[in-house]
Parts: structure tokens; sequence; C-alpha cells
């Protein structure tokens, strides 16, 4: 199955359905941002704390899979350099539309979040990941690719789906039943009927992952991060939500004092 040609599309019809997460900020947040007054979330409902952002004027961006009109336009009023990845041509014309509304410089590229080469080393001081890793099937080239083009003292912020979120048949969750069907890792395309396959296609709904606490974690540390610190959050509209925090997020570091070639080179991989 290849995720990324069928999410494209899928998320491009998301847009058009006016999915909550395609609708671009209002004058008055980007008004507020550009006096210094700004929140965005890598998760459903928790703000990001102030203290992972270094001080934000200047600062070189990448969103990564975060199109749609939110967060970029936000860090750009702000006065952040920003650069969006995303796999969706629609998800980044939300932000143009931003963009070009309220008069700020924002970059988009169409591509695959895992596949970060067209940046050389060092290119960013942060990268901002919005829930999105649940929508592709591997997860450690994404850290390894970061961890490339961060520099040294650079920031990674992800937000997650926690895996066990996977384990339910989400028909009945959606009618407050919290019969556990799936074993992990969970994936639609393997774990689905047909029947149900075709019922997600028909309504354009992305397809999706789950990954385990050791790759969303270790993977980072693997790549050579340090995590600094993490939250969990929860989503009003899950039911999951009266049992167990369904999102989370982390920080994590690039060490200011290992060059690129130390962690890049072939002796590294061994």
């Amino acid at each position: 199955m290849d995720y990324t040609a069928y999410n494209r599309h899928a998320w491009d019809e998301q847009v058009k359905q006016g999915n909550e997460w395609t609708v671009p900020v209002s004058n008055e947040l980007i008004a507020a941002a550009r006096d210094g007054d700004w929140h965005v979330v890598l998760t459903p409902q928790k703000h990001v704390p102030n203290s992972w952002f270094p001080c934000i004027s200047g600062l070189s961006i990448l969103g990564l899979a975060s199109g749609g009109g939110q967060q970029a336009p936000i860090f750009a009023a702000a006065g952040a350099r920003v650069t969006v990845l995303d796999n969706s041509p629609l998800q980044l014309e939300q932000d143009q539309i931003v963009a070009c509304r309220e008069g700020l410089s924002i970059t988009s590229i169409l591509g695959d979040m895992r596949n970060l080469s067209q940046f050389p080393p060092d290119s960013f001081d942060l990268i901002f990941n919005p829930c999105s890793m649940s929508f592709i099937p591997d997860t450690r080239a994404v850290f390894d690719q970061s961890y490339r083009v961060l520099k040294p003292g650079g920031r990674l912020l992800c937000g997650f789906t926690n895996p066990a979120r996977f384990i339910f048949d989400e028909d009945k969750l959606t009618q407050n039943q919290f019969q556990v069907r799936h074993k992990l890792p969970y994936r639609d395309t393997t774990h689905l009927t047909h029947e149900e396959l075709e019922t997600l296609r028909s309504t354009n709904e992305p397809f999706m992952c789950s990954h385990s606490l050791e790759d969303l974690i270790a993977g980072q540390l693997k790549a050579g991060f340090t995590i600094k610190d993490m939250f969990e959050d929860v989503s009003d509209k899950d039911p999951l939500a009266v049992f167990l925090p369904v999102y989370f997020a982390t920080l994590a570091e690039k060490d200011a004092k290992r060059s690129i070639e130390e962690n890049t080179g072939p002796e590294s991989k061994q």
C-alpha cells in the first residue's frame, strides 16, 4: 500500500470537507502573534509550553507535516523564518492563503516527511511536527532526517497518538463501546476488512498506523536526540479521554557539542 499517495489525496479531500485541522487561523490570532501573544498545539488541546521554544524572532523553523494554515502562520507572524513540508498540496495552500491575506512569508514544499534530503545539514533551529506519525508506516527515517537538518542545539517538537488508542474497534468507539479488537502494531490496511477499507476510501479518510512507544521514544534517542521534556493530552471528542491520555508530545534536543560529521559518518552507523 502506497500510504503517501493515498493519504495525499485523502488530506486534500479533508481540506475540501473542512476538517478542523485544515481551517486557517483568524486575523485576530495573527494580530495577537505579531504583538507577542501566541500559542500553538502539537496535540488536540494542550498548548505547547512556552519554555519549549527559544526566542522565536528570527528562528528558522521547519513545520514538518504541519500544513493547514494554523501553526506556520502563527510562527511567521511572531517573527520566525518558516518553511513547511507537507504531503498535501491543499494543506500547503491553506498556509499560503493566510500568508497572502496577512502579508507573511512562508515557504511551502510538497514532500514526504520521511525524506528531507533537499535540505542541507544544519538548516533549522527548530522542527515542529504536530500529530502526523500515524499517517506513515515507519518513523525512524523521520528522526534520523530531523537530526541531520537541525543545527547543533536545535529542537524537535513532536506530537503523537498513544498506541493504545489503536487496540479498539473504531466503529464501536463512536458508540461509546470499548471493544478490544486489534493486536499492535496496527495498520488500517492489514487489520480492517475489505468492506471497512472501502468505507474509509469512500469518505476520503486517511489511512492510519500505530507505532510502538519504543519506535516513538527510543527512535529519537537512537537518532542522537536527548529528550528534555514531555506532556500528555486528551481530546474531548475522543471517548477514550475519560480513561487515558490519548496523545502525548515530546521535546527533544540535538547536542550542541556534537558535529554533523560525527553523527552522520560511517562510524556512527555501526
